[in-house]
């Protein structure tokens, strides 16, 4: 044969020999494509002819023989320096299977993969590599020199490093923040065609020098930061005449990060911020942000900071010196911090180009100079207090728009990747979605139209195909059990069966007469010696498993023809190895089918089985109990010499099952009658023109399909000899078979395409191998489309060899028709049959089309001949009644023959559809009676009544209405380069439903070698090629390691398994790549807000035509009190506590128990009065501290906390709780406290000894500023003294104290809370929950804020009950604490935290018998309630009440209670009110900002709970956020409160005016608009119950929803995040918690992951189906995290702003962060 223009037959043996090293070395992928032929065109140079330029083969695999051949494939691009320079495996003896999967090798696909990848490449899509987590990486100099900037680039763009000098000149500094450098290793990098180019070295130190004066342009710099600078040069921040030398452009800045402004040392710096300050200097005096205070690493020269009370503007100016050799660089970043709602802010076009004009409605201005140091910079969070910062985004007309950074985000790599993302998503999707103006509650999922250029079939109705008749022949047994006595008797010592051993040498040969003699005594044996005389085992008709290695045919043959004898039926299965077989419990439900109870096998294989310890085979999963018979010969009895096996003529009777895999993975037993099994053997034997005493190769699985038929039931028909190969025998020596048909000169061999290829690479030119004897090649899989190349590739090495064309011969067969068609051997000479090459669009639809436009989407296919004799044959539909095909559909075949099966043992109801299928013509009319078999095969009959298979019923694919083989599918993904990425070529495709559709998922085995750049180039291009080939988007793409995917007992991949592996999570895969915005295109149509342009009147009239009340509700009248004497003792607290003191001095009111439940602490009314007199003194004696002046008390929770406020009081002094600093997280808390203590201008720290030594502490100068701490005085040992008066405030509108929270969106805001306010709201926590001085409440709450401050300082002066407080930080030592309380005290009424419930419920959920045991008893607790400003958490309640009922807790006892900002304390389960009532909420209307109650266990449904019984004196109404105007009752709308206990006013550092009126003072748009409403920044809805309340009216309920702040608005609707994170936590069990945020319209899924690091991307797939079939929302990206990694506050809050900020400033440390595309 000539390849190359050389006769490789004529090379000396040696160079033949390097050659078929070559081919072993790709076939096994230790060389890839292309250094393959550059070794190979070396090794050829010298023995080529002159005159021959063409360039060497591209493989080993020869061309097909017809015209398509002459284009050979072009490599495609691939990196053959990894490897060239990878070290060689030691070479093994043998061949083992072939890197790729044969089957699907073409290489006229692959040409057309390369060809439509080529055009991707002119696109250069760039896609964001997922990140995963690193343990460390080494930093480059220009990380530890240049400005903080963690973003990165793409390799496109990257700059080359290989020139850079040692010195790095101010270009380099300019390329380097351009561009950025990345903070992580190569998983942070961007691939977007793999080219990976070399990073520079690090270099010491002591190189690392400023640059020179003069900005040099070294020879490999861009030309853009040139353009840029001077672009920036002209912009609005201009600085002064001989301007910054460079400066970084920062791009669009994003609410993540400051907006740095790079100065490089040397450079003068001259800035006119123009603010819109408040001109009150009284306002003024309060701002911290007016001494702007600056940190510079070098001295500052000609600075001048100015600012007064009145001045609008502030000047700046400095000019840093020379900057010394040892100095880094410097940033100034400008931070601009805007409060909750303030108006947007614009930047202006200064008059003058030297002055940088920004003209903005600013709370606080900080500006801050940060010095890079080596370790990893972090934005300090100072900012908790902001709601938003918004960022300056500089920009000029003549800004190049290709210069890479503009508008991307520099905070993060993460950002970066997310801008990719974006902008790969901005990328046009097939078929576009469409956008409709949709005001319907009902959403509607996107149906695709039809394109009125899809192809349809045009042809004439099919007629059935007729095969040729059956001949008769005189001699044909009447059964085949028949024909074995025959040959057994006549022909005793003619060879049936020769078995080869490992090596592939024949090790036994069975004759016709020991088959004979064997099988009658199985026969014998089982019919007679199994059981006692009286009763036998087994009785003719029985199944009976028959459990057979490959590697042992003669028992199988001698066990299989033993229960036709003895008339058992049976069921040949797999041998099982483990418990965990892939479909090991499918087998099992065969088993449990069709009955059987006894299984034969062979003593090794017995041996072999796995045992319990004690000896026992074990029980398989699903399997039922059987009885294990050992058919070995020597256990075999001799039958007595009257007994003969009763051999009946062939009936209806089952003779065999054969087992069945359908897509799903479920095993079915085929049932082939005795007629059945012996009409197939003589069409068989009519077709293939089979002769009595020919020899016949089988390697195929001698146990099912064409193994079976051919080589044990038709050969022993004919007195055939076969000599079986098993498949261990083909792994060890490929070639044996052909060997084989060579020494035993064999007429047929069975093979599949993967024994061609194997023989074909294994083959070093045996000459003495010859194939001139075979006159038919059965090719078993021939009916596979891709089995074409095989034939032609075989077919071109072995045609020297004596192969004939004519004799290869493919086949369709399936389980149910048994054998379909088969191509008969041919005539030497005759022309041979032509193939069909159609277009995959057509067959997509459905339709036959000869290729003729793309050529790259082209499927070659040839014929499987023609129909059995006596069959007759058609073409269906293959979903929906079996309506006739066109002539140019694809359809399934279906078949009419006696010989086939007859039904799914055991199952009549799935038989009816197989097995009994009677075809109908267009008009639905049955075209005869004769009933039909389905086939599973899709395909079509050609010219000449040849049969065409395109592919089977399981491997079909159907996405928006278009079908998809799955072979396609894989051929096209091992045509992209799989050498360096995929082992073996071992990939599956199946599809998963997900949002009404199918979507494709294919998972490969990874090679262990490939690094993360190749594969995820890999995956990348293979998106590309399907996409572009097949027309279809890719939902998952994974590889798993090498040797993980659940296997077929052959080797195949078991695919049902990996798709239940898939959708269980627990596939494990190392990389994947999710698409969900490119393949999902059946979205609900987005939602467009009408505008709000309507007049109150029409809505009024719109609600009231539809039925709906306004919603809105009330708590009962708070009532006046007439005795003035109580007026004066319920007017201020702190006069309350004086009169208790007085009148009740004894009176306990606290009880402070530590973690052993011991009462370490007790404070009576009178100890209570005379400690906060010692406190009040104390700040009295202090100069510089005055009346109204607020005090912090920073206090653990305990009784000295409650002692200092009311010493506050006492002094005329403002408290201010603050949770204390952690002593073991002082770097993360005390930034908190040192805010709070800033922004509440306190004039002095009220603390205890050990926190004052905390507050002064190194660790804790280390964080903050301690020098600048306020007056601090510790109340631990204080003299007894007395304040000389106790102040008394002038009216009750006067400050008591203030309330500082951090909110969930990491907003800290302060309410002012008057004394009339106080008053208030303690007489109405005290009506509601009836408290009076005999009463005990235990109270686990943090003290600091909200209610939890209010039950624990201020109810018990009050009301004189007493409190037993438990902090709640005890818990975590002493898990029973306050359960334990609550059983010892014998409390009625218990107010607690989720955190609190969370930790009980979690801790103690299985420990209830113990607490029995110990005696804790909760049938006293009237009341449990959970203290939260969110929605009611119902889960957790439900099963807190579940699990502590045992112990007595009532399940009406828990509760909950909400309070916002605006007013503490809104609703509170009272003691008198009816029980909290739930409802169900149609989900879909709810994001449409409707109510619709739906029944439980709706699909869609949200249980959602009273937040409380409303408070007296509470008013509350549902509004309209936009239009602020009240609503009906079916509409979710923000809760507005009116009450006389809301809080005055946030407590703002410049008094914002206009966030007091629109926040605690608004007003309706109409209906009452006289009323003063506070607004709670929560959405929420009134619905009228059917209970009845104290008054005995209906009882109108609260139901919050959640907060306004934090819903995310997409697609124009409204979600909370609760919502999805449910559906997100529910996904996997090794969820724990999870949060969800949006950035830039993406969906963001934070998981914590609870499992092992291996779980980590199982767990990708489900989020992102659980969020889009639940939520009908795509997730952008998915970060998964260690446990507590989600920041939750005290009150067990998720704080989702703070993890997003954490998240875009790469502070997270995830496991694995995907960027779903």
């Amino acid at each position: 044969m000539a390849e190359s223009g050389v006769d490789v037959s004529a090379l000396p043996q040696e160079v033949r020999e390097q050659l078929a090293e070559l081919d072993l070395e790709l076939s096994e992928g230790d060389i890839t494509q292309k250094g393959y032929e550059k070794k190979r065109a070396k090794v050829l140079a010298p023995y080529l002819t002159q005159t021959q330029n063409l360039a060497p083969p591209p493989a080993y695999d020869a061309q097909s023989p017809g015209p398509s051949s002459a284009s050979a494939p072009e490599p495609g691009p691939s990196n053959s320096s990894s490897s060239s320079s990878r070290h060689r495996r030691t070479r093994r003896p043998h061949r083992s299977s072939g890197t790729r999967d044969e089957r699907y090798r073409s290489d006229i696909h692959t040409e057309a993969v390369q060809a439509a990848l080529a055009k991707h490449k002119e696109e250069k899509m760039a896609l964001p590599m997922p990140t995963k987590r690193r343990s460390a990486y080494v930093q480059s100099p220009i990380d530890n020199c240049t400005p903080p900037d963690s973003s990165s680039s793409s390799d496109d763009e990257a700059l080359s490093s290989e020139s850079a000098e040692p010195q790095q000149s101010s270009d380099t500094w300019i390329n380097s923040s351009l561009h950025g450098s990345s903070t992580s290793s190569s998983a942070s990098s961007t691939l977007s065609h793999g080219e990976s180019r070399p990073t520079q070295a690090p270099q010491p130190q002591s190189q690392q020098v400023p640059p020179p004066p003069a900005p040099a342009h070294p020879p490999h710099s861009h030309s853009q930061p040139s353009a840029l600078a001077e672009a920036f040069a002209q912009t609005r921040i201009v600085l002064q005449s001989h301007s910054l030398r460079r400066c970084r452009f920062a791009g669009q800045l994003l609410p993540s990060g400051p907006s740095p402004l790079r100065l490089w040392p040397g450079s003068p710096l001259s800035l006119q911020l123009t603010l819109a300050l408040p001109s009150s200097p009284a306002a003024m005096e309060c701002c911290p942000g007016c001494t702007l205070g600056f940190h510079l690493p070098f001295p500052v020269q000609d600075s001048s900071l100015v600012i007064s009370s009145t001045c609008t503007s502030l000047d700046f100016a400095c000019r840093p010196p020379s900057c010394p050799s040892s100095s880094r660089t410097s940033c100034i970043y400008l931070l601009a911090c805007l409060p909750a709602l303030c108006h947007p802010f614009s930047i202006s076009s200064s008059p003058h180009p030297s002055i940088y004009d920004a003209r903005l409605s600013i709370v606080q201005f900080i500006i801050r100079s940060y010095i890079r140091s080596s370790h990893d910079l972090r934005m300090p969070r100072s900012v908790e207090s902001v709601r938003e910062c918004v960022f300056v985004r500089l920009s000029h007309p003549t800004l190049p728009a290709h210069v890479p950074g503009v508008g991307v985000p520099v905070s993060s790599r993460v950002s970066t990747k997310i801008q990719q993302l974006l902008n790969t998503l901005k990328r046009p999707k097939r078929p576009p979605l469409s956008e409709f103006f949709m005001d319907d509650q009902e959403e509607i999922v996107e149906v695709p139209q039809a394109d009125p250029n899809t192809p349809k079939p045009e042809g004439r109705q099919i007629i059935p195909v007729k095969g040729e008749p059956l001949g008769v022949v005189s001699n044909w047994p009447p059964a085949l059990q028949a024909a074995l006595t025959r040959w057994g008797a006549t022909q005793g010592k003619s060879p049936a069966l020769t078995a080869l051993d490992i090596t592939g040498k024949p090790l036994y040969t069975l004759t016709y007469g020991k088959l004979w003699s064997r099988s009658i005594k199985l026969a014998y044996t089982l019919l007679n010696k199994l059981g006692s005389k009286n009763e036998q085992i087994l009785k003719p008709g029985d199944r009976v498993a028959l459990v057979y290695p490959n590697s042992d045919p003669a028992m199988f043959w001698v066990a299989f023809y033993g229960c036709l004898l003895a008339e058992v039926i049976p069921v040949p299965i797999e041998v099982p190895l483990s418990r965990k077989d892939a479909g090991s419990s499918q087998v099992g439900f065969l088993l449990g089918s069709c009955g059987v109870g006894l299984a034969l096998t062979s003593e090794i294989c017995l041996k072999g089985l796995p045992k319990t310890p004690t000896g026992e085979i074990l029980q398989f999963k699903g399997w039922p109990r059987l009885k294990w018979v050992v058919t070995d010969s020597k256990y075999l009895t001799k039958p007595s010499k009257d007994w003969q096996p009763h051999i009946p003529t062939a009936n209806t009777d089952t003779a065999y099952i054969e087992y069945k895999a359908s897509k799903e993975g479920t095993v079915m037993g085929v049932a082939v009658s005795k007629v059945a099994m012996l009409t197939h053997c003589q069409a068989l034997t009519q077709a293939c023109n089979y002769c009595e005493g020919e020899t016949m190769v089988n390697v195929l699985d001698f146990k099912k399909d064409m193994g079976l038929w051919h080589g044990v039931l038709t050969s022993v028909m004919n007195r055939i000899h076969t000599i079986t190969v098993p498949y261990a025998v083909m792994k060890a020596c490929p070639q044996s078979w052909v060997q084989r048909v060579h020494i035993h000169k064999a007429r047929v061999a069975l093979v599949k395409c993967r024994d061609l290829h194997w023989a074909m690479m294994a083959h070093r030119d045996q000459r003495e191998t010859s194939l001139a004897s075979l006159r038919m090649l059965i090719v078993a899989d021939g009916a596979n489309p891709w089995s074409v190349s095989s034939c032609d590739a075989f077919l071109n090495v072995f045609k020297a060899h004596g192969l004939k064309p004519e004799v290869i011969c493919p086949c369709a067969t399936s389980p149910e028709a048994m054998t379909v068609a088969i191509r008969r051997p041919g005539v030497a000479g005759a022309p041979l049959p032509a193939r069909a090459v159609l277009s995959m669009t057509g067959l997509s639809h459905g339709v036959i089309r000869v290729n003729t436009e793309d050529k790259n989407s082209a499927l070659t296919v040839q014929d499987v001949g023609h129909v059995m004799p006596g069959a007759l044959m058609c073409i269906v539909k293959p979903d929906g009644p079996p309506m006739l095909c066109k002539t140019d559909e694809i359809g399934e075949i279906v078949v009419n023959s006696r010989a086939g099966g007859n039904m799914y043992y055991g199952l009549s109801g799935v038989t009816k559809n197989t097995f009994e299928v009677i075809p109908v013509n267009a008009s639905g009319t049955p075209i005869g009676e004769i009933p039909f078999v389905r086939s599973g095969l899709l395909g079509f009959i050609g010219p000449g009544s040849l049969i065409f298979v395109v592919g089977k019923n399981e491997g079909l694919l159907m996405v928006s209405g278009r079908r998809h083989n799955a072979d396609d599918l894989v051929a096209t993904a091992l045509a992209v380069e799989p050498v360096k990425t995929v082992y073996r070529g071992r990939i599956a495709v199946f599809s998963v439903t997900v949002f009404f559709d199918e979507r494709i998922v294919i998972v490969a085995e990874q090679r262990p070698d490939a690094s993360e750049e190749d594969s995820f180039q890999w995956m990348s291009r293979v998106l590309q090629a399907i996409d572009s080939i097949h027309q279809v988007g890719l939902y998952c793409l994974a590889l798993v390691p090498a040797n993980t995917l659940p296997k077929t007992p052959l080797g195949g991949i078991h695919i049902s398994d990996t798709k239940q592996l898939f959708l269980e999570g627990a596939l494990h895969p190392c990389n994947i790549l999710m698409c969900p915005h490119t393949c999902v295109t059946n979205m609900p149509k987005p939602r467009q807000k009408q505008p709000v342009g309507v007049g109150p009147a029409s809505i009024m009239v719109g609600n009231l035509v539809a039925g709906k009340r306004i919603a809105q509700a009330a708590g009962r009248d708070l009532g006046l009190i007439e005795d003035q004497d109580l007026v004066r003792k319920h007017q201020f607290l702190a006069d309350s506590l004086q009169w208790r003191a007085q009148t009740d001095p004894d009176h306990t009111l606290y009880v402070l128990l530590n973690a052993k439940g011991v009462a370490v602490c007790t404070a009576t009314c009178v100890q209570l009065h005379k400690r906060a007199e010692k406190i009040a003194a104390a700040l009295m004696e202090r100069s510089g501290i005055n009346i109204g002046e607020n005090v912090v008390l920073l206090y653990p929770p305990g009784i000295d906390l409650i002692a200092a406020f009311y010493g506050c009081l006492y002094a005329g002094c403002i408290p201010v709780t603050v949770r204390p600093p952690h002593p073991q997280n002082l770097s993360a808390t005390l930034p908190t406290v040192r805010m709070i203590i800033d922004v509440s201008k306190a004039a002095c720290i009220l603390t205890t000894q050990v926190l004052t030594k905390i507050l002064r502490s190194k660790e804790a100068a280390a964080t903050v500023n301690i020098k600048t701490w306020p007056i601090i005085i510790d109340t631990d040992d204080l003299p007894r003294k007395r304040p000389p008066t106790i102040y008394k405030p002038p009216n009750a509108e006067m400050i008591a104290y203030m309330d500082f929270s951090v909110s969930t969106t990491g907003m800290l805001t302060g309410v002012k809370i008057s004394h009339a306010a106080v008053s208030a709201l303690c007489r109405s926590i005290k009506l509601q929950c009836e408290l009076y001085s005999s009463r005990q409440i235990a109270i686990c709450l943090d003290p600091y804020c909200g209610l939890g401050f209010v039950l624990w300082c201020l109810a018990s002066v009050y009301s004189g009950h007493q409190s037993i407080l438990i902090p709640p930080m005890e818990l975590e030592s002493s898990l029973t604490l306050w359960l334990g309380t609550l059983s010892q005290y014998r409390i009625r009424d218990t107010f607690c935290s989720y955190s609190v419930m969370e930790l009980c419920t979690k801790g103690l959920g299985g420990q209830t018998d113990i607490l029995k045991a110990r005696g804790v008893n909760l049938s006293c607790v009237r009341s449990c309630v959970v203290v939260a400003e969110e929605r009611p958490r119902l889960a957790l309640t439900h099963s807190f009440s579940k699990l502590f009922k045992d112990i007595g807790l009532s399940m009406r006892a828990v509760s909950t209670a909400f309070g916002s900002r605006v007013n503490l304390a809104i609703c509170l389960q009272g003691t008198t009110g009816p029980d909290p009532s739930t409802v169900y909420v149609d989900m879909k209307s709810l994001r449409h900002d409707r109510v619709r109650l739906v029944e439980r266990g709706a699909p869609q449904s949200l249980p959602l709970m009273e937040s409380g019984t409303i408070l007296p004196g509470v008013r509350v109404i549902i509004v309209n956020p936009e239009t602020r105007g009240p609503l009906g009752d079916s509409h979710l709308g923000e809760i507005w409160v009116n009450s006389p206990h809301s809080a005055t006013g946030y407590y703002t550092i410049y008094g914002e005016e206009n966030l007091q009126a629109d926040h605690f003072n608004t007003k309706l748009s109409f209906g009452d608009p006289q009323t003063l409403w506070a607004r709670t920044g929560y959405l929420g809805f009134v619905k009228r119950t059917e209970l009845t309340d104290s008054s005995g009216d209906r009882h109108d309920a609260l139901f919050v929803v959640g907060s306004l702040d934090e819903t995310l608005e997409l697609r124009g609707l409204r979600y909370h995040p609760i919502d999805i994170e449910t559906s997100v936590s529910r996904a996997h069990r090794s969820i724990g918690e999870s949060a969800v945020f949006t950035w830039t319209n993406l969906l963001v899924v934070v998981a914590e992951l609870c499992g092992s690091e291996q779980d980590a991307l199982d767990l990708i797939p489900l989020v992102t189906n659980v969020v889009l079939e639940e939520h009908h929302l795509i997730v952008g990206v998915v970060v998964i995290v260690d446990p507590g990694v989600i920041p939750i506050n005290s009150r067990g809050e998720k704080q989702r702003m703070h993890l997003r900020d954490s998240f875009l400033a790469d502070q997270l440390d995830p496991i694995y962060v995907a960027y779903n595309m």
